[in-house]
């Protein structure tokens, strides 16, 4: 029984999604012998579902394996490859298989849907107080879940919040500055939404920040209400123009912000000329259409979270200062003449 506790204290303690799955993993296979323990997420969405592996650990693995969050999608296996897997996440029940080896199938979900499943490999099949104890361990691991979920996201759009972007960008900034992995492999076609890295360097990392025009007027002609709905419809624009792997922000009120990994500029200005189009041709309901101002900006080694932010409001502010409904690219506006890498000095004019 205190093994079981010190496991669950180490896993409790941990505030970092892709070190407690590891965690879940090594803890299970310590307390049961067991000869493999796997976490696998679903990715993608409707027809195309696949399975992310984001912790596999095997008897004898000093540490464990995972795959790259910056692959192209289509590297990673359909969900229909493994059918007793896939049963589990349909039914959302656990289940045992003998076989050699015996395997155990358990849901993972969230407070809102499916998200994976946990999958055991044993020499016998589970004894029902194995699974029971499994179980338990999967509800603390969910409660979990939930509390870094209410303390990282955004409580309207469900979006990252605002406190999480400073460690998101340098985590990303880390991984954009290191060579590509093998799983990192160039996709046949780059249209900016299945683009995996090729290559290192700032130009392979993004930060987008998106704008709502005239969100004022919303708010003053149908109420806080239809605005909240605005809100909440535009996240679910953004989660389904971007790729699932790309990091999307509320930063409070009408602005949004996006963090990404592409292959080059024209696959940065794709997708967020895309989201833009997206947005103009929703019919948003009592609202009717509404248009977003965005700017974005390659991302250097010397950066920090403020200053990349700075380059991409000021790209953001000059589209608010000539027309909206426009996606601009800070270096483009600089190359142009239109905007100097010197802080703005804010004007008078009206802005939302």
């Amino acid at each position: 029984m205190s093994s079981v506790v010190d496991h669950l204290a180490e896993l409790t303690g941990l505030h970092d999604r892709d070190v407690l799955d590891v965690s879940l993993v090594g803890a299970l296979r310590d307390l049961m012998q067991l000869r493999l323990a796997a976490i696998y997420r679903v990715v993608g969405e409707g027809a195309d579902r696949r399975w992310m592996t984001r912790a596999r650990l095997a008897d004898g693995d000093v540490s464990a394996q995972s795959d790259s969050m910056w692959a192209d999608l289509s590297t990673y296996p359909m969900i229909d490859v493994d059918a007793d897997r896939a049963l589990c996440l349909h039914r959302q029940e656990a289940f045992t298989v003998d076989g050699k080896p015996a395997r155990a199938y358990f849901p993972l979900a969230n407070e809102f849907e499916a998200i994976g499943v946990l999958e055991l490999h044993t020499d016998a099949q589970l004894r029902p107080d194995e699974v029971r104890l499994v179980c338990s361990i999967l509800r603390i691991y969910r409660n979990f879940q939930g509390l870094l979920d209410y303390s990282e996201r955004d409580t309207l759009t469900g979006l990252l919040n605002r406190k999480t972007f400073d460690e998101s960008f340098l985590r990303l900034m880390g991984r954009a500055m290191a060579a590509p992995s093998i799983a990192d492999s160039p996709p046949a076609v780059g249209d900016g939404r299945r683009v995996a890295l090729q290559g290192s360097g700032h130009g392979s990392a993004w930060l987008g920040v998106i704008d709502i025009d005239h969100f004022k007027r919303v708010n003053d002609g149908h109420g806080h209400l239809i605005g909240d709905e605005v809100l909440l419809l535009l996240s679910r624009l953004m989660r389904s123009t971007f790729r699932f792997n790309d990091h999307l922000f509320r930063f409070g009120g009408e602005e949004f912000v996006v963090l990404m990994r592409c292959g080059s500029e024209a696959d940065a200005a794709s997708a967020f000329e895309r989201l833009r189009t997206n947005v103009a041709g929703y019919a948003f309901p009592q609202v009717g259409h509404i248009t977003v101002s965005i700017g974005y900006t390659s991302l250097r080694p010397e950066d920090t979270p403020s200053v990349a932010f700075e380059r991409a409001d000021k790209a953001v502010y000059w589209v608010k200062q000539n027309g909206r409904n426009q996606v601009a690219h800070q270096a483009d506006l600089v190359a142009r003449g239109l905007l100097t890498e010197a802080t703005m000095d804010n004007s008078d004019a009206e802005l939302f």
